[in-house]
């Protein structure tokens, strides 16, 4: 089971580690608006859910703090066309 989603404030990304790699989603935030910018996921861990996960808990965490998103990142914005809960966020 992987760690919770962790804000590295100072790389400008949110974290998830699971299963010894990172998966990372870079940010910019300017106000009430965070703009997610791009998903990474080492090459040897693609395929297990990972960017999901983490997409799925840094949504929520947006949401728990009243943000609103700018989805930049291709990965994200496919993310919220398949699961329309999350539209609201979109700024």
């Amino acid at each position: 089971m992987p760690s919770p989603i962790r804000d590295n404030a100072a790389r400008s990304r949110f974290e998830l580690e699971a299963d010894g790699v990172t998966v990372f989603m870079n940010y910019r935030l300017a106000g009430n608006v965070i703009s997610l910018d791009h998903t990474e996921t080492p090459a040897a861990a693609r395929g297990r859910g990972l960017a999901s996960r983490l997409t799925k808990g840094v949504l929520d965490e947006m949401r728990s703090r009243g943000l609103k998103i700018v989805p930049r990142c291709p990965f994200v914005r496919a993310y919220v066309e398949r699961h329309p809960e999350y539209r609201d966020l979109v700024a």
